[in-house]
């Protein structure tokens, strides 16, 4: 096409000049055309299942997470079942007690003498029970401790020791005589069946230390004869007697009884939990 202007001749931009494509450009905007309305199409069925696009991503998020979990889950139950369980070892030990518990030595009723001169406090899970009383002005306490175990294997022995052998059953006694100014005689016994043994004698002052090393006197047998008879029948007097002690003897061994099964039960409860 020409055309004229202002006495000059210029011909006009041809197609081919500016690169211009019909055929293919025609193409490519069907194709998009094709796209859209395709997710037109198919997104809102999708949103509208779901709700919204919002709700739709988090749907999906949800379902990978519960997938995550339940697989999690498959993997360490197992394990945790596996962990939680009681071993058979411990089954069997809890067995093992409580026939021990059947077979143990069931203890008796305490039956206390009506002459018995002192109150007796006596605490469950203790080894020792605590007898107190008045004399006059004087406060008396003993503390009285479970059998000798190494008097009680010598007494169920061969038999081929000598007979001279002090071989009884004993209980050791501490018993602390104070005045109202509270000075104290202490003296360490131990008592057999037939026979009350002073160990040791000594005087604790109230206010002495205990990181003072106070003088504790001469072994008490090496005292004087007459000396050693006469502090017998100080304690004697005081209600520390055969009598006493004999009864003190089964009221101990009964107590041993007692505390060796509530130790079976409480090992029993303790693995069972």
């Amino acid at each position: 096409m020409w055309r004229k202007e202002e006495g000059t001749v210029a011909r006009a931009s041809s197609p081919k000049t500016l690169n211009f494509k019909p055929k293919k450009f025609c193409r490519k905007m069907a194709l998009n055309l094709m796209l859209r309305r395709a997710s037109s199409s198919v997104l809102p069925c999708a949103i509208r299942a779901v709700g919204s696009q919002r709700t739709f991503r988090s749907a999906v998020s949800a379902v990978l997470r519960v997938e995550k979990t339940t697989l999690s889950r498959r993997t360490f139950i197992p394990l945790i079942q596996r962990f939680s369980t009681k071993p058979s070892s411990d089954e069997n030990l809890i067995r093992v007690i409580e026939s021990e518990i059947d077979c143990a030595e069931q203890p008796t009723a305490d039956e206390i003498p009506d002459e018995f001169p002192f109150k007796i406090q006596d605490n469950p899970g203790e080894r020792t029970i605590l007898l107190t009383r008045e004399y006059g002005d004087e406060i008396i306490k003993v503390e009285v401790d479970m059998p000798n175990p190494d008097d009680i294997e010598e007494e169920e022995g061969d038999g081929n020791e000598d007979e001279g052998a002090d071989n009884r059953t004993s209980i050791p006694l501490v018993v602390s005589i104070s005045k109202k100014n509270g000075t104290c005689l202490e003296f360490g016994v131990t008592a057999f069946s037939d026979e009350i043994s002073i160990d040791s004698l000594s005087v604790k002052q109230p206010e002495a230390s205990d990181d003072q090393l106070a003088y504790e006197g001469p072994d008490f047998g090496d005292l004087d004869e007459n000396l050693q008879k006469a502090f017998h029948k100080y304690l004697e007097i005081r209600g520390i007697k055969a009598s006493t002690t004999n009864f003190l003897q089964e009221y101990m061994i009964n107590k041993d009884s007692k505390e060796y099964l509530g130790w079976l039960k409480n090992l029993k409860k303790f693995i069972e939990k």
